[in-house]
């Protein structure tokens, strides 16, 4: 049986779906209402003849009433002075009465609606009507790095501007940047809170005229999965624009890359943050003071990487670009089929093809001044071979990329090799039974032990071990936490090295940037911090994805990679050179010179610990015992 539906109840409806419109609606009623106040009480005036008599006996007439009522409906001192008897003034404060009613909602009404548009704003959710931006789409420790970074790359740019999107409160997020991050400059920072695998929160932040994509990796139970889903929601958007997008991802499981890359196609790039901090963790224990070096590389404060198409050196070799320019350092060639660092110096350099090098910044290379500097070929060293020895590694905690720096490991260290892990992460054993069972180089031993208890380290006689990596519990614990055992490790490896008077090389990672200053207490020879690294490498790649396959490279165990080798391998010792002779030094071995790290200076911060890259061809150099040359090399 059918509801019968009366006329009060229709109206009834057709005011709440007028009330549901928000402050315009409620503007709206309360404009009628006063209307409909105005002319009731004129109309009782005119009828009830109530109205003021004028000198010629005459009554005000409808219009002139009109006007009169209204004005008593908004000022509440008009009627103080009216001329009519006190019927037509009651009649007027009763007027005003209604007025004063109707005139509070009103306030109260635009006050409302004023707040909510704030709370709106507050929320960033309007759209960014902007073009050529760089987009962030995420939220981590990460995200302070990359502005900073960025806000330097984009120093010379006119307008630059970077957005970032996350689930997050809008003004958080922008209080976080200004304290961590502070003066950007240039580049204005615009934070927007949404869902980023959520179509309409994307459109906000208008992904297609982006210049560039950042998809950080969150700190959740599947943080892999979220990035892949959102770099579906960008390629697959069936409004995504026509032309393809540059996407940097990482990825924190190298078992999700394969789907990630079915995802993104060619689009994307994805950093694989595990074997990335794996294979810093694994250089660093070799040499130290390489991550100084990475981090020089890397970020954009110091000297970049490049690339030049130069005439002048068409038809010349590599060992002739080497020492080509005085203020820029040649390493590699970009040619039609891809990048070469460290090529043979009889390889030809042909048409289209583009050195790789090292310069302060593009410009530099685009003007670059041809070298001024000689070579002295008497301060060569003798021909000699290095020739490395089996080695034993300690590794002391466990997390999800420790399994990779075993792997990486067992691809430099020489066959014969020794690696003893400790750590008290529950699931370590099977761990390295599952992953680390195909090892050619080195031989494996776990033991289950507490790493920041004293008496378990003093069992391990660890200064027998030519190399310490201190892996954090990123794991199970958080990151301050994490960082907190590592700490209390360091302090114990330093205090053992320090008590028996010997010298190992002690690495560690660390999650939070902050922390690694306090690690510098201990004396650890270095010290990689995982999410600032990724987050100078992902920087980099935005602004040029040409630089993917290069850095890949550097990182990678096959082909060249950057080592810190005895000035002594090269050059005489006391006999001061130009770095041009260092160059060609390097160069009558088959590797390139990138610079030189002064022994004396290794503990110093304030002069980059000793790290001296891309100097002019005719800085001169003495070298002495402690020093080491900068090189790319195959081994």
């Amino acid at each position: 049986m059918n509801r019968t539906i009366t006329l009060r109840q229709r109206l009834r409806y057709s005011f709440d779906n007028t009330m549901s419109k928000g402050t315009p609606a409620l503007v709206a009623w309360l404009g009628l209402a006063t209307i409909g106040l105005v002319v009731a009480f004129s109309l009782l005036v005119m009828a009830a003849q109530l109205g003021p008599v004028g000198d010629d006996g005459s009554r005000p007439g409808f219009w002139r009433q009109l006007f009169t009522t209204l004005v008593h409906t908004f000022d509440s001192s008009a009627f103080g002075s009216d001329p009519g008897g006190w019927p037509f003034v009651l009649t007027m404060i009763a007027v005003t009465i209604g007025g004063i009613f109707i005139l509070s909602a009103l306030i109260g009404v635009i006050s409302a609606g004023f707040d909510a548009r704030l709370q709106e704003l507050r929320k960033g959710r309007s759209f960014v009507i902007e073009s050529g931006h760089t987009l962030i789409l995420g939220w981590s420790e990460a995200v302070f790095t990359i502005l900073s970074e960025l806000a330097i790359a984009k120093a010379s740019e006119s307008r630059p501007v970077v957005v970032v999107m996350a689930d997050r409160d809008k003004v958080e997020m922008e209080d976080a940047i200004r304290t961590k991050v502070g003066d950007t400059g240039k580049t204005r920072v615009v934070c927007r809170s949404g869902v980023r695998v959520d179509l309409a929160d994307l459109d906000i932040v208008n992904p297609r005229q982006a210049r560039s994509i950042i998809v950080l990796g969150e700190s959740e139970p599947e943080p892999d999965a979220d990035v892949i889903k959102t770099v579906l929601a960008l390629t697959q958007n069936p409004d995504r624009r026509v032309e393809p997008y540059h996407i940097v991802a990482e990825i924190q499981d190298p078992a999700n890359l394969e789907a990630a890359r079915i995802v993104g196609g060619d689009e994307t790039t994805l950093l694989d943050k595990s074997q990335t901090i794996a294979r810093l963790l694994v250089q660093a224990s070799r040499q130290s003071g390489i991550s100084v070096v990475y981090t020089d590389l890397f970020d954009f404060a110091g000297d970049e990487i490049y690339f030049r198409e130069d005439p002048v050196l068409r038809g010349r070799t590599f060992g002739e670009a080497r020492l080509t320019y005085e203020d820029c350092t040649v390493i590699g060639v970009r040619s039609a089929s891809g990048s070469r660092l460290n090529p043979p110096a009889d390889a030809v350099i042909g048409d289209g093809d583009q050195v790789i090098a090292l310069a302060g910044d593009d410009s530099t290379l685009a003007v670059a001044a041809p070298m001024v500097a000689t070579v002295d070929s008497g301060a060569f060293a003798a021909d000699g071979v290095l020739r490395e020895q089996p080695q034993r590694v300690l590794i002391l905690g466990w997390n999800g990329r420790s399994a990779n720096v075993i792997r990486e490991l067992d691809q430099y260290l020489q066959p014969g090799s020794r690696v003893m892990v400790v750590a008290d992460h529950p699931g370590a054993g099977e761990d390295i039974a599952r992953r680390c069972n195909a090892l050619r180089n080195v031989t494996l031993e776990f033991r289950q032990g507490n790493t920041t208890d004293r008496a378990t380290l003093d069992g391990l006689d660890v200064p027998s071990f030519d190399s310490v990596i201190v892996m954090c519990y990123s794991d199970t614990l958080d990151a301050q936490r994490a960082d907190a055992r590592t700490l209390v490790t360091l302090l114990h490896l330093r205090d053992i090295a320090t008590r028996g008077g010997t010298v190992f090389s002690i690495v560690s990672e660390m999650l939070d940037d902050r922390n690694r200053q306090l690690a510098q207490v201990t004396k650890v020879d270095d010290v990689i911090v995982s999410e600032k690294v990724i987050s100078l490498i992902a920087a980099q790649i935005s602004e040029n994805p040409d630089l993917a396959g290069v850095l890949g490279d550097i990182l990678d165990a096959d082909g060249s990679e950057i080592y810190l080798r005895p000035a002594s391998h090269y050059l005489r010792l006391g006999v001061p050179v130009t770095f041009a002779t260092i160059v060609a030094a390097a160069g009558r071995r088959g590797e390139t010179a990138l610079g030189f790290r002064t022994g004396a200076e290794a503990r110093d911060s304030g002069r980059n610990y000793g790290v001296t890259l891309n100097p002019p061809k005719s800085r001169s150099f003495t070298p002495a015992e402690s020093d080491r040359v900068v090189v790319l090399a195959e081994n």
